[in-house]
C-alpha cells in the first residue's frame, strides 16, 4: 500500500519490525522510572527538608529552584575560567520588592564532580546548606552543624 505522492503519510501505528510501539521499561512508581532531573530535583527537595525542622521560619518565603548551569555572567571572562576559579554550584538571591529570596542550584557542575549517588546527594546538600547560609548571613556550619566543607 503505498500512498500518493505528495499526500501525507498516514501515522505508524508498527515499528519497522511489526512488533508495534514500545512501551515504558519501568512502571512509574519505580525510581528508575524517573529522569536523572527529576531525580536530581528530589535530592534539592530533600536537603531543604533537612534543613526545615530548625529553620522552618528563615525558608518559609525562599524558593528553590534547579537550572542547568551557570548562566555566563556568573563564569566571568574567559581566561579567568583558565586561572582555576571554581565553577559555582549554585547562587541565591535576596528578596527585592515583591519578588521573594530565591535560592538557585546548578545540577550539571554537581553531576559532573559526584562520584556517584551517594556522593551527588551530599554535595546538593552541601550547596544547599552554603546558599541559605550566604542568603541568611551566617556560617554554613551554623546552618548545618554537619556540614563539611570538603570539596
Amino acid at each position: 500500500m503505498s500512498s500518493a505522492p505528495g499526500s501525507p503519510r498516514p501515522p505508524r501505528r508498527r515499528d519497522r519490525h511489526g512488533r508495534g510501539l514500545r512501551g515504558p521499561l519501568a512502571p512509574s512508581h519505580v525510581p528508575i522510572a524517573k529522569a536523572r532531573s527529576e531525580r536530581f530535583d528530589d535530592l534539592v527537595l530533600d536537603a531543604v527538608d533537612r534543613l526545615k525542622p530548625r529553620w522552618a521560619k528563615q525558608l518559609a518565603s525562599v524558593e528553590f529552584a534547579v537550572e542547568e548551569v551557570p548562566p555566563i555572567s556568573d563564569l566571568g571572562d574567559g581566561p579567568e575560567l583558565l586561572t582555576g576559579e571554581p565553577i559555582p554550584f549554585g547562587r541565591s538571591e535576596p528578596a527585592a520588592g515583591s519578588r521573594p529570596a530565591v535560592v538557585i542550584i546548578y545540577r550539571r557542575p554537581l553531576e559532573g564532580r559526584a562520584r556517584d549517588r551517594d556522593h551527588l546527594g551530599a554535595m546538593v546538600h552541601d550547596a544547599v546548606v552554603e546558599q541559605v547560609a550566604g542568603l541568611l548571613g551566617l556560617s554554613p556550619e551554623s546552618i548545618d552543624p554537619g556540614f563539611e566543607d570538603g570539596d
